[in-house]
């Protein structure tokens, strides 16, 4: 009963006949370095006045070309301590607790410096919020941002703090008796509240309203109507047996996010039960991706749906879709109060449906709810009125960008201009900012003090781990100073913790970062909303007419609403499902894909290219939105991501991207909209056909009730390699080529990855980024498959729509020909399915312990180690690629260029300013070389000497690795497999443990777990 599910990445790969997919297959590098444009011209090599050493690297990265390259690294002098800081040892890594909480994101995290600079964020294990997601890891290079402001700016000239003030108190007293709006992010922090609030006490023509850029006000609303506190209820999916989620992408940023770890929990299979997932959605998100059944429908329909689950009827639902919501009725009815119904649509009908469906669910907390976000919507529409029409005569903004990311920002932007009075407090000169009077430079939440209570009974402190790089100040210092409060922030923040920390200590809750305790603090009062109800649950939520389509916008992984849009780090974090990075773009199901003419295809080095559209919705168009064609994408509808677009304080090369926001109306996620097919064509950098690994043993996985009731060898079976006309396991002594060591003594280290854990976020490969220099290489480089990033986490699809309908079609094949041969039913799965199911892989060198890259170096650059670990020794390696070419796993990266300190790649590590998030434990690569991943033998080794400084063994959970910390669903897990207590020593003994491309007989030290589904329907 083992798995021969048809995988794919993309539809280019099921054409058998497809001349490029092979090229792919056989040529790792498959655009050639144009030396005929050089050589073949005659007179050019005459007139050039190029070296011997320039001319072997024209002809090619030949041993001489890289050996010469290798000696060209930068020689830095450096300045020592005249007096050495007590708390800085040279060499050895600070820690701080502290708490990202940028109206966004929000998340407790440890932050790693060296010799006083942030260079890496770690997750803090203490968070009762989940862990740090991958714009919380990248959030450390947005610090060593050039086009931060540098000072505060009056009439567009940088002026003093003092001269600052002078300014505002100015314009304060002109003000006086007239209508001014202080509109800020949500900052979930309970000393901001308290001082906005004596703020608007001395100034009473000051009012605060709250400004979401991505709106939960509905949900809010509901919570608030039902509860009596503006709040979002909390959910531990750890307790839940069955999950139905419509529209609501909770493994995403819905309501915060930071479900997934819980989440994971309950999807290990365990006693022989796991969590069932049911989705209902329009586009494929990453809960649709991770659940056993998955439904495509389009907003309209989900009101429906909906409905149906909370007691209503399915009638006027089609047919299959009705038949699922029957099933997933009949199951949440099953699991009584261990079932829950979640929801993502922009109503605050279906939100009310839904918490009180949940009313009696342990999997739903209501007591101790989520404070992340306090916007709401009604009355920013009336502020954004009152600008317009005049009523409004001064705006203060924090720490938002209404011009950018307001559905009328070109209206608005006009109207703000004629603002008497306009303060903009920024980290950058963003679109606002540049149409601002006044400026205040904000510092960066790594140079901050703050609090922050992100779920009601928990509070989080904020601290600086470094100086201030500019001339900048907190909002809140700004307020003490102007409601003429002598005290720093710092104490202010004391001060109102007193009540807080019972019997703590306040430099205890420092070093934690977080403290849970049962004190009451004001919260910001905010009234419900009334204006827009109506408009998103009867209009935005009706189906299309007239040929339209029904549009979901959504917040990407990478760039969520768009604050990083300046880190390279995120732009080029490949989308988990889409596999693209450095773009957004219309994603649209194959049938109204091919109804409009619209298409993708792939060329000859591997990129994909796509069509482009108009996006009309009444009187707004957005111009020249790139097509993708996305399987599952619900028939009807279509999806498009916020927070592209922005050019304000961007650099060149990432103001990437359409702006979303213009169709944003009312603040809703839904959206009825016509698509206009324009020429031209759209160069995506897209990484679906690179690597590809097709036909090949990769994913394994079974359904519950196989894993339950058959043995592990039916699927989960050992590869069988012939010897001397026998079938003998891969695993057996005979079958092995090589000479074993002995690896009994030390350390051996394996890293384990469980599929039914791994939702594809993408934390780890930022982390991954960040702890080992990974460089960026910008759009046209990861079009051209040389992209560096040491993991990647491969996406798959596969040819049915469910595990069972697959193994029913291929056990019943008989015969080669006929009706139900295997020829043509093979063929028949080989058709990309509607609404594929996806099964997400994280992949980085394999560490084989066999391994067939290190045999054919001719430089011995490659090696093993004892403790199981294949290192890249960079100053022996001269760049011929055999081992990438060796590699059956293709995760060796060559370094083409020089990436440090080069004009062509100026993504933070072209300035002095960017290098600053650069480890210093890990060397930055010159041009020529293979890199790939070390298993953070750093990591490793620290751990071994601190141990051994102590005089104490190592204990398990030192081990790690980047991706293996940042991971908190516990997909991966680092450790000593010689440890025979160790975690990952029982996960090796786990039936589900499975190697990949086992029989090819390298032996990895990493191995993956097999995933289960719970596809038994009610």
């Amino acid at each position: 009963m083992a798995s021969n599910k048809k995988y794919w990445k993309s539809v280019e790969q099921l054409d058998e006949s497809s001349a490029i997919v092979e090229a792919l297959q056989q040529n790792e590098f498959v655009t050639e370095i144009p030396t005929d444009e050089f050589l073949g011209d005659k007179e050019t090599l005459e007139a050039t006045s190029t070296t011997r050493r320039d001319f072997l690297k024209y002809v090619g990265f030949t041993t001489a070309a890289a050996s010469l390259a290798a000696c060209e690294g930068p020689v830095i002098k450096s300045i020592p301590y005249v007096v050495a800081p007590d708390e800085i040892v040279p060499g050895v890594a600070n820690y701080y607790a502290t708490t990202i909480a940028d109206g966004f994101d929000f998340a407790n995290v440890l932050v790693k410096t060296r010799e006083g600079r942030p260079i890496k964020i770690e997750r803090n294990d203490l968070s009762t919020m989940g862990g740090a997601n991958a714009r919380v890891h990248a959030s450390v290079l947005s610090l060593y941002d050039n086009h931060r402001l540098k000072a505060p700016l009056v009439g567009g000239k940088e002026v003093s703090w003092s001269d600052f003030d002078i300014a505002v108190a100015g314009k304060m007293n002109e003000m006086q008796g007239k209508d001014i709006v202080l509109l800020t992010q949500t900052f979930a922090s309970p000393s901001t509240s308290k001082l906005i609030k004596e703020f608007t006490a001395k100034f009473s023509n000051v009012r605060h309203v709250i400004y979401d850029t991505v709106s939960s006000s509905e949900a809010l609303d509901a919570f608030q109507s039902v509860y009596g506190m503006r709040a979002m209820a909390d959910y531990d999916f750890s307790k839940a047996e069955v999950i139905v989620s419509v529209g609501a992408d909770f493994l995403g940023d819905w309501q915060g996010g930071g479900f997934d770890a819980g989440y994971a929990k309950s999807r290990i299979p365990k006693n022989g039960k796991m969590s069932r997932h049911v989705q209902f959605e329009a586009n494929m998100t990453l809960s649709g991706a991770n659940a056993d059944k998955r439904v495509p429908v389009t907003p309209s329909q989900q009101l429906q749906v909906l409905k149906a689950l909370t007691g209503g009827s399915a009638s006027g639902l089609p047919d299959h879709i009705a038949k699922a919501v029957s099933s997933a009725k009949a199951q949440l009815a099953a699991a009584g109060n261990k079932a829950v119904i979640l929801t993502g649509l922009p109503s605050v009908e279906a939100q009310t449906m839904a918490l009180k469906a949940n009313a009696g669910s342990v999997v739903m907390d209501a007591v101790k709810p989520r404070m992340m976000r306090q916007g709401n919507s009604s009355e920013v529409a009336a502020v954004v009125q009152g600008v317009i029409n005049g009523k409004v005569k001064g705006l203060i903004t924090v720490g938002v960008d209404p011009v950018y990311s307001l559905p009328n920002g070109a209206e608005f932007a006009e109207a703000y201009g004629n603002l008497e009075m306009k303060l903009a407090f920024a980290s950058r000169k963003d679109a606002t900012a540049e149409l601002a009077d006044m400026v205040a430079a904000t510092p960066h939440y790594l140079e901050s003090w703050g609090d922050a209570q992100l779920k009601k009974g928990t509070f989080s402190l904020m601290q600086p781990t470094i100086r201030p790089l500019f001339s900048t100040r907190q909002f809140q210092d700004t307020l003490l100073q102007w409601t003429g409060n002598s005290k720093k922030y710092y104490d202010y923040i004391k001060d109102t913790w007193s009540g807080v920390l019972g019997g703590t200590s306040w430099n205890k809750a420092l070093e934690a970062g977080v403290l849970v305790s049962n004190a009451q603090v004001d919260n910001e009062v905010v009234s419900l909303s009334t204006v827009l109800n109506s408009s998103t649950s009867n209009g935005a939520l009706s189906a299309s007419q007239d040929g339209g389509l029904e549009l979901t916008l959504y917040t990407k992984t990478s760039l969520g609403d768009g604050q990083q849009a300046n880190n390279p780090w995120l732009q080029e974090l490949p989308d988990p499902i889409t596999r693209t990075s450095w773009d957004n773009y219309v994603t649209v199901s194959k049938s109204d894909a091919e109804a409009m003419g619209l298409t993708n295809e792939n060329v000859a080095n591997g990129g994909l290219d796509g069509s482009i559209v108009n996006v009309k919705m009444g009187n707004v168009t957005v111009s020249n939105v790139p097509v993708l064609v996305q399987p599952g994408q619900a028939k009807g509808s279509v999806g498009l991501a916020l927070g592209y677009g922005k050019t304000a304080a961007i650099q060149e090369e990432m103001q990437t991207g359409v702006n979303a926001y213009a169709l944003y109306n009312n603040f809703s996620s839904v959206q009825n909209v016509t698509l206009e097919k324009v020429s031209g064509t759209h160069e995506f950098a897209c990484v679906q056909l690179h690597n590809t690994m097709m036909g090949r043993d990769i994913i394994r996985e079974t359904s519950l009730e196989i894993f339950n009731t058959k043995s592990a060898h039916d699927w989960n079976p050992v590869p069988q390699v012939s010897k001397d006309h026998q079938e003998i396991p891969v695993t057996s002594p005979d079958a092995d080529l090589w000479t074993e060591f002995d690896r009994s003594i030390g350390h051996h280290f394996n890293l384990s990855i469980d599929l039914n854990a791994c939702t594809g976020c993408g934390a780890c490969v930022v982390a991954c980024h960040a702890e080992n220099n990974v460089p960026v290489v910008g759009k046209s480089e990861m079009r051209r498959s040389r992209d560096m990033h040491w993991l990647r986490i491969d996406r798959y699809y596969s040819a049915e729509e469910s595990f069972d309908v697959d193994q029913d079609k291929k056990e019943g094949f008989s015969g080669l020909f006929g009706d139900n041969g295997s020829l043509g039913g093979f063929g028949e799965l080989e058709d990309p399915s509607a609404n594929p199911q996806v099964a997400f892989q994280p992949v980085m060198c394999q560490h084989c312990n066999h391994a067939p890259c290190e045999t054919v170096c001719p430089v011995a650059a490659t090696s093993h180690s004892r403790q199981g670990q294949n290192h890249m020794a960079y100053n022996r390696c001269v760049g011929t690629r055999y081992c990438a070419n060796n590699c059956p796993y293709k995760v060796r990266r060559f370094n083409w260029f020089l990436y440090n300190e080069n004009d062509e790649f100026d993504y933070h590590m072209n300035n002095d300013l960017g290098r600053m998030v650069l480890n210093p434990d890990v060397n930055v690569r010159s041009r020529g070389v293979m890199e790939k991943c070390s298993m953070c033998i750093q990591k490793t080794q620290l751990s071994i000497l601190e141990a051994k400084r102590d005089g104490r063994p190592v204990k398990d959970a030192e081990f790690q690795t980047a991706c293996s910390s940042a991971c908190d669903k516990g997909a991966m897990v680092f450790g000593d497999i010689n440890d025979h207590d160790s975690e990952v020593y029982k996960e090796k003994k786990d039936k589900r443990m499975y190697h990949l491309l086992e029989a090819v007989g390298t032996e990895p030290n990493v191995f993956y777990k097999a995933k289960v589904r719970n596809s038994k329907e009610a």
